[in-house]
């Protein structure tokens, strides 16, 4: 490994041991940086980060553009690139930071796609529930719409999480910040159906573990297993249009701010660190409220 790659893998290590990043975090960081000194290297021709200006970052980042990435992409190289310069400096690996006078290109906010009631009903009648695993899929999808919290949250999920009795379940969000969130009644009754009969089958006799979620051969369900599910059910509901990881997540958050939530108290569930992350949640509200008028009133 040449310097510039153990600096990535000691910055990697420092944010995995000090931020406590998830998985997938830590690998969109890697990737990010292992493009930038690649440039740096290959293009540049350089291998010593003192000789690094604002103007080498420019040229990376004129280098995205031209592969076609979008500003949002680019925002967050940008953003990956600051923080690893400001560890180099902190480490005295570098005299200078590069980053200071850099500025984030504007983002066109772009509003989630989210489920109708109709199709969340739709998808929650889609799993088979003369089958362990049908059963099991329904707890998964009346948790995370319940909920609101991410698949990775999900999977992570471990028995002494959920509190029946209570009604309620604890997450471990980004950076292993926790959080409480309340549960229905129908994800508490999908969870209590899961547990008595559902999950001892697929346990079967199979070695016991503390996961939650677990799949056919009694292992702790991955992310992947997961959305394959959930498109899966998708499918067998009717619901065209794109599906994502967090459609669930973000049909939640929408129903409660339609239905008059304190955006205070969504961001509370959702484990936003920024109210203003929360609220595109009432962009999206206004948007239906604006369709809904346009499709049905006479003068619109």
């Amino acid at each position: 490994m040449n310097e510039f790659q153990y600096a990535v893998e000691d910055y990697i290590h420092f944010i995995q041991v000090e931020r406590q990043l998830s998985v997938n975090t830590l690998a969109s960081y890697r990737r990010d940086l292992e493009s930038y000194v690649h440039f740096l290297k290959e293009v540049e021709g350089m291998s010593d980060f003192s000789v690094v200006e604002r103007t080498t970052i420019l040229r990376h980042l004129e280098q995205l553009r031209a592969q076609g990435k979008t500003s949002r992409t680019v925002a967050r190289h940008i953003s990956s690139i600051r923080s690893f310069h400001q560890f180099l400096l902190r480490e005295k690996r570098a005299e200078t930071d590069p980053t200071v006078h850099l500025e984030m290109p504007t983002i066109e906010q772009k509003l989630p796609n989210i489920l109708s009631i109709e199709e969340i009903e739709a998808l929650l009648t889609a799993p088979n529930r003369s089958k362990p695993q049908g059963i099991r899929d329904l707890a998964m999808l009346e948790l995370l719409y319940g909920s609101g919290m991410r698949i990775s949250e999900l999977i992570a999920l471990d028995l002494a999480d959920i509190h029946l009795t209570m009604g309620f379940v604890r997450v471990f969000g980004k950076g292993g910040k926790e959080r409480i969130i309340p549960l229905g009644k129908s994800a508490l009754s999908a969870i209590n159906a899961y547990l008595n009969g559902a999950r001892g089958q697929l346990q079967g006799k199979y070695p016991k573990t503390d996961a939650f979620f677990i799949n056919q051969r009694g292992k702790r369900l991955t992310r992947q297993g997961c959305w394959k599910l959930m498109k899966e059910h998708a499918l067998k509901a009717g619901i065209q249009h794109e599906l994502t990881p967090h459609t669930l997540r973000h049909s939640f958050a929408t129903h409660l701010v339609e239905n008059g939530a304190d955006l205070r108290a969504v961001q509370e569930m959702l484990g936003h660190a920024d109210i203003s992350t929360t609220q595109i949640y009432t962009h999206i509200s206004k948007t239906r409220l604006s369709e809904v008028y346009k499709q049905f009133h006479p003068r619109a």
